[in-house]
């Protein structure tokens, strides 16, 4: 005993039971990952453009308009292509305007590609609309858009 002295603070009970009532109703909240949003879609459209407006056509999104799940839709991207010279499809982007991210998907292709052609299962958030962006090696740019409408969610994790 040295003359230290301890504080303590005093906590009313009713003080108490708030504190509690505030953790436990913090436990029971439900935890929803955050969405992306159209402008953010636009602005990776934008920054995978190099701010150039793509044209419709040539690429072409193939996906249901309704799916019941959205943990596996399956969708498909095709581009109208010769895949030579200045007629070969160099990437693709896939978009969801309501997912966590984005991007989706992002494909590569070259002249041993053969067809600008792929499919694949990808999560849907919600109902939303997705897009699809091909870079052509000429520079230019084609975009297709297609809205889904998802009964379950399936970026829940």
């Amino acid at each position: 005993d040295r003359g230290e002295r301890q504080m303590t603070l005093p906590i009313s009970r009713r003080r108490m039971l708030a504190l509690a009532a505030s953790a436990a109703g913090m436990a029971v909240l439900p935890i929803y990952p955050s969405l992306a949003s159209p402008e953010a879609a636009a602005d990776e459209v934008a920054r995978f453009t190099d701010g150039q407006t793509p044209e419709s056509g040539k690429v072409r999104l193939i996906v249901a308009e309704r799916v019941e799940n959205g943990s596996a839709v399956p969708l498909a991207v095709e581009v109208d292509s010769a895949m030579e010279g200045d007629d070969l499809v160099e990437a693709v982007i896939v978009l969801a305007e309501r997912n966590p991210n984005p991007i989706i998907a992002t494909f590569h292709f070259s002249a041993m590609s053969g067809a600008a052609s792929v499919s694949t299962r990808v999560r849907l958030a919600t109902t939303q609309k997705l897009i699809a962006v091909a870079r052509m090696a000429d520079g230019r740019y084609f975009i297709d858009e297609r809205e889904v409408d998802v009964a379950i969610g399936g970026c829940v994790t």
